[in-house]
């Protein structure tokens, strides 16, 4: 059975190649420096190890974005772009402004590395090559910024992947350290303290400072477009933020145990839990607003009178995936997903434009989003509806 999804445009089909070789060379110039770093068994070593946390924070992103799924291939760029472009761009500003500012070669990993260095140059470097993914988002698909999730899904999966390149060097690094040194045990080598550190203790550090950045974005994109000032100084504070708490974190690492501790249960772990209760609080949210907004369509016809509670409701969203998969493989559960996000986004719309954050409903931008949404809405209706509607077993 052959689904009827939207044609794909030319110039579609020509980006995604494009954009995943360019990434795929960045990744390939960033492997050979780190690979020169560390070695290749400590390269090895460092990319099996930095593989760990993944799968966690891939399904931490997917339950952020399950009110709205995307194709899976946008987080993937997020990604890509934090584990290659922004690790390039990083390592590259960052051994300039370093030779500049202190006529000093710069290394990947530093044994003891400059307060400057630490504290000022890799920060703002850092947060400024992985924040500019999001900003991308939000200038190529302004539809799906309507909210904080978009922001923190696309930060963390950034932020992710620039950690995961960071992991591999910093693992490996160790690794060939220990090597050299002929270090045998397992308390008292450099591997296991950098594994303890940056694995167990605080495996969320750069998604949570990124996310930040990606929480203005959001919060800017939830203001009515005349208050213009407002939307460009929420993501520049976020930006800051996320600067500010990287630049901290670094230096904690050089305090005693009693200072670092401080930063870490003082600041650090409130400053998550915060970050998670908004985004939970932000997803709540956004289900209401399904549930509310979507009676107006159901009322008009265009659903039936019971799928607005199924559509905000996030375990009958799963079900509905789950068993168009079942029933029509993955072509049927990308038909659900986008049924989904569809209906979500045409909620969205008509709360914004309620709430007069867009044009009106009566705005010819506004007609012409909400016609789009309906068809997609329309061309998924006969397989989704009633995978939305089948009770829990």
């Amino acid at each position: 059975m052959r689904l009827p999804f939207p044609p794909p445009r030319g110039a579609a089909r020509f980006r995604t190649p494009a954009i995943g070789g360019a990434l795929a060379l960045c990744g390939l110039v960033v492997g050979v420096v780190i690979g020169r770093e560390t070695g290749v068994p400590g390269l090895l070593v460092g990319l099996g190890l930095a593989l760990l946390p993944l799968p966690v924070l891939f399904a931490a992103y997917r339950w952020l974005e399950a009110v709205h799924p995307r194709h899976w291939r946008e987080l993937a760029f997020a990604f890509g772009w934090g584990a290659c472009a922004a690790t390039l761009l990083a390592l590259t500003a960052n051994g300039l402004l370093v030779r500049l500012l202190t006529d000093s070669p710069a290394r990947l990993s530093p044994a003891h590395p400059d307060t400057l260095e630490i504290t000022v140059i890799a920060p703002m470097v850092e947060e400024t090559a992985k924040a500019a993914v999001i900003g991308w988002v939000w200038l190529r698909q302004t539809h799906l910024g309507h909210g904080v999730l978009v922001g923190l899904a696309t930060a963390g999966a950034s932020a992710a992947g620039f950690a995961f390149t960071e992991n591999v060097l910093y693992l490996g690094s160790a690794f060939a350290q220990d090597q050299e040194l002929g270090q045998q045990g397992i308390w008292d080598s450099a591997m296991a303290v950098t594994f303890f550190v940056r694995m167990v203790v605080a495996p969320f550090a750069h998604p949570m400072f990124t996310a930040l950045t990606g929480l203005g974005f959001g919060l800017a994109a939830m203001l009515a477009p005349g208050r213009r000032r407002l939307r460009l100084a929420l993501p520049a504070l976020g930006l800051g933020l996320a600067m500010g708490m990287h630049s901290l974190w670094n230096a904690s690492t050089s305090l005693s145990l009693l200072g670092f501790g401080a930063v870490y249960f003082l600041l650090m772990a409130p400053t998550l839990i915060l970050l998670c209760r908004v985004a939970v609080s932000a997803r709540r949210r956004e289900l209401r607003v399904v549930r509310r907004t979507l009676t107006h369509y159901a009322a008009a016809g265009w659903l039936a009178p019971q799928e607005p509670q199924a559509l905000g409701c996030a375990r009958a969203r799963r079900r509905a995936r789950r068993l168009g998969r079942r029933a029509h493989g993955p072509e049927g559960a990308r038909a659900v997903a986008d049924y989904q996000a569809a209906a979500t986004e045409l909620a969205l719309l008509r709360d914004r434009a309620g709430r007069g954050l867009t044009g009106d409903a009566t705005d010819v931008g506004f007609a012409d989003r909400e016609r789009e949404l309906l068809h997609r809405l329309w061309t998924h209706r006969p397989l989704a509806a009633p995978l939305t509607l089948t009770p829990d077993p």
